[in-house]
């Protein structure tokens, strides 16, 4: 079985006092060339593992955002196999970790056990899907750790003791900690008490811990940044691709937000201590 590189990611970022960085995109958005495109960008300018959105009809957890980047996708036609090639061809120059994050229909429906195998095949690393409970995932999560995938899974500010022993039984690579119990999109503000919730969390679990929905921006990643071992910016970033797509312009702005984030989880120097 394959080494997983998401294992090998915070353990060299961990050494070095740095945070993982992991953007968000949907794959298919606004296709798959440009899926293509936009995967080399961000693992040439910081990205450390990447998370892919599998586009679905009905993402009850995303907002308005990644709710019309996920409708450009389906319109051009972008389906599972389609994303696993991506992913295969992006492997073949890169060695950035991918997190196919998605929801079950699609993955049920390409069958359970194909898809783990066409997964390994193309080298995804992880797994995060967002509606299957760890309780009921047994099966899926060991079809693919056959494969050398790893299955991430969310918790969240209500997390308690018992749902998280159950979590911790079936999670590896990370676990996910959703800052807020709504959807996807930022925020100029994230709740009172998150850190401590945060924490708690920490000291009952050997694996790392990401921080995930709201995050608009540099200034967000740097004051959690002490608390957590990464951080998934998602809808900010999505939405300024979609600016920049649906003006037809080159993603000069994209970038330079974009580096702004991965320097924010990189610099030493801006970390707390």
């Amino acid at each position: 079985m394959r080494n997983n590189g998401i294992i090998k990611v915070f353990k060299r970022l961990g050494a070095n006092g740095k945070k993982a960085f992991i953007p968000y995109i949907t794959a298919g958005d606004p296709n798959l060339e440009k899926t293509s495109e936009l995967l080399s960008i961000l693992a040439e300018n910081g990205a450390d593992i990447i998370e892919l959105g599998v586009p679905f009809s009905d993402p009850m957890a995303d907002g308005p955002v990644i709710q019309r980047a996920m409708e450009r996708a389906l319109k051009s036609g972008t389906t599972l196999k389609k994303v696993l090639q991506i992913v295969r061809d992006f492997k073949d120059h890169y060695s950035v970790p991918i997190v196919l994050m998605g929801y079950f229909n699609p993955f049920h429906a390409y069958g359970i056990e194909a898809f783990a195998n066409d997964a390994g095949a193309a080298e995804v690393d992880a797994v995060l899907t967002v509606d299957l409970p760890p309780e009921e995932a047994k099966l899926f999560v060991g079809t693919l750790r056959k494969q050398g995938i790893v299955s991430i899974f969310l918790a969240t500010p209500v997390t308690d003791g018992r749902r998280m022993q159950v979590i911790k039984s079936m999670a590896r690579g990370f676990i996910y900690f959703v800052s807020v119990t709504g959807v996807t999109g930022e925020r100029s503000a994230l709740p009172e008490g998150l850190k401590d919730k945060i924490d708690e969390i920490k000291s009952k679990i050997k694996l790392p811990l990401v921080l995930g929905f709201g995050i608009s921006g540099p200034d967000t990643i740097r004051e959690y940044a002490d608390h957590v071992d990464g951080l998934v910016v998602g809808s900010a970033l999505v939405k300024r691709w979609e600016d920049a797509c649906m003006s037809n312009k080159e993603p000069g702005a994209f970038q330079a937000f974009f580096r702004e984030l991965a320097e924010a989880c990189h610099d030493t120097e801006y970390l707390p201590r």
